[in-house]
């Protein structure tokens, strides 16, 4: 029999990591690497112990690990032999090439909020109690934890005009979340989504294996035939920013019913209105026609990942019923701090808080922007669109990118429409980097 080869192992004992581990991953590395073959007979424990100074527990701990592994196979009577078949060869190594990563970029975006620094101790406070809490032994609630939907509830009655009850309030992981729980019990077929609109409402839809209609967003609905669902902003469309008037409300509902329907409400920033009261929602005219989506992105922090969802009866409890068996939904932790944040009223103090920060910041955008382009829709949110040629959107564009700052191109958002011009968001920037932002904007379009 041939004599076991010799390992090229160093051991350092100065590590932190054990001995053994260390063997062990010497070992591995030499497979790995072709020094030693399948097959080939590896030194006793006892003689390997011998070689590298080191007791004999050492080894045989390795040697076990890497058994348990596949790595070696012991054979009685005949030692530790490498295991399995020969591994290919290594690819030679492809050069190296270092990737210098770009500057950040601020990203002024239609849907990042400002935080008041101020309100962080609530928001604490509220992981604190987290933290405290038991959470359950099984799976969630299906609809979502009894004491948020139960505050949600109480909150969309005040906020939005919906009467409702704890049992009628779904919780989700947000806007796009929800939508694509409707999308999977509903009947077949194509549904309808603004354009220009929200383009994860678009992608989600068509990743459902769904057919999408592109629903000009500035003309009224009158015929929703041949679509099972529309996806609509109608308190701030998106990203265009008009409130939908209440003569075409109407006309869409009557639309919707005489089609069988679903209208998809997503009032994703109804709170940030500075001219009048936020108008009420939709579904708070025809509950059984439309599904009301809200989320907690624009008023705390879109890495929350949390929503709510009121909806029909029916389309209601087919979503908790598949639910039941995905046992898909937010996170416990994050259903129970975001309980806690409106329980102590952390929610009303952002929303309150930010509401003149971005009235303040749309007027400053206003000021800079109106010589220069033209505006659509009234000021609400946390963005403003202006229209200009293709032209000078994209040489605006590129010159904030230069400058270290991200934009969106209105034509971003569109499919068949034709609208472009520039979406500049007021919520992820401070003061002086909007100054900033809009100093290069009018540059470029003063240029064009």
């Amino acid at each position: 029999m041939p004599a076991a080869p010799v390992l090229p192992v160093v051991l350092d004992r100065g590590r932190r990591t054990p001995l053994p581990m260390q063997l062990a991953s010497r070992v591995r590395s030499l497979v790995l690497d072709a020094t030693l073959a399948p097959g080939d007979r590896i030194p006793s424990s006892r003689a390997l112990a011998a070689e590298l100074g080191v007791s004999r527990a050492v080894t045989t701990q390795a040697y076990e690990q890497l058994v348990a592994e596949g790595w070696l196979v012991g054979r009685t009577g005949a030692g530790t032999f490498v295991a399995g078949a020969r591994l290919p060869a290594p690819p030679a190594s492809a050069p190296v090439t270092e990737h210098r990563r770009a500057a950040p970029s601020v990203h002024l975006d239609t849907g990042t909020p400002w935080t008041d620094p101020r309100l962080e101790a609530g928001w604490r406070r509220a992981w604190r109690e987290v933290a405290a809490a038991r959470p359950p032994r099984g799976y969630d609630d299906p609809a979502g934890l009894p004491e948020l939907r139960a505050r949600l509830a109480t909150h969309l009655s005040r906020t939005r005009g919906l009467s409702v009850t704890r049992d009628q309030v779904l919780v989700t992981s947000g806007t796009t979340d929800a939508w694509r729980a409707l999308l999977a019990v509903l009947p077949a077929g194509a549904v309808a989504v603004e354009d220009p609109g929200y383009r994860a409402a678009v992608v989600a839809a068509r990743s459902s294996g769904r057919l999408v209609l592109d629903l000009p967003a500035t003309e009224p609905v009158i015929d929703l035939t041949g679509v099972v669902a529309v996806y609509v902003t109608p308190a701030h469309q998106h990203p265009l920013g008009a409130t939908l008037p209440a003569a075409e409300r109407v006309a869409l509902l009557r639309a919707a019913r005489s089609a069988h329907a679903l209208v998809v409400e997503d009032d994703y920033d109804s709170e940030f209105r500075y001219d009048v009261a936020p108008v009420p929602a939709l579904a708070a005219m025809d509950r059984d026609r439309v599904a009301y989506l809200g989320t907690a992105s624009k008023a705390v922090a879109p890495s929350l990942r949390l929503g709510w969802m009121v909806a029909p009866t029916e389309v209601h409890d087919a979503v908790l019923a598949l639910r039941a068996v995905t046992h898909e939904g937010p996170s416990w932790p994050v259903q129970r701090a975001f309980a806690a944040l409106l329980r102590d009223g952390h929610v009303d103090r952002s929303v309150r808080s930010a509401r003149p920060v971005y009235a303040r910041r749309l007027a400053r955008v206003a000021a800079a922007m109106a010589p220069h382009a033209r505006t659509f829709g009234p000021a609400a949110g946390m963005y403003s669109v202006w229209l200009t040629d293709p032209g000078a959107a994209v040489a605006a564009r590129d010159a904030a990118r230069a400058a270290g700052f991200k934009l969106n191109l209105l034509a971003d958002y569109c499919r068949t429409s034709t609208w472009t011009g520039l979406v500049i968001g007021v919520g992820s920037c401070t003061d002086d980097e909007l100054t900033r932002v809009l100093e290069v904007v009018v540059s470029a379009l003063s240029q064009g």
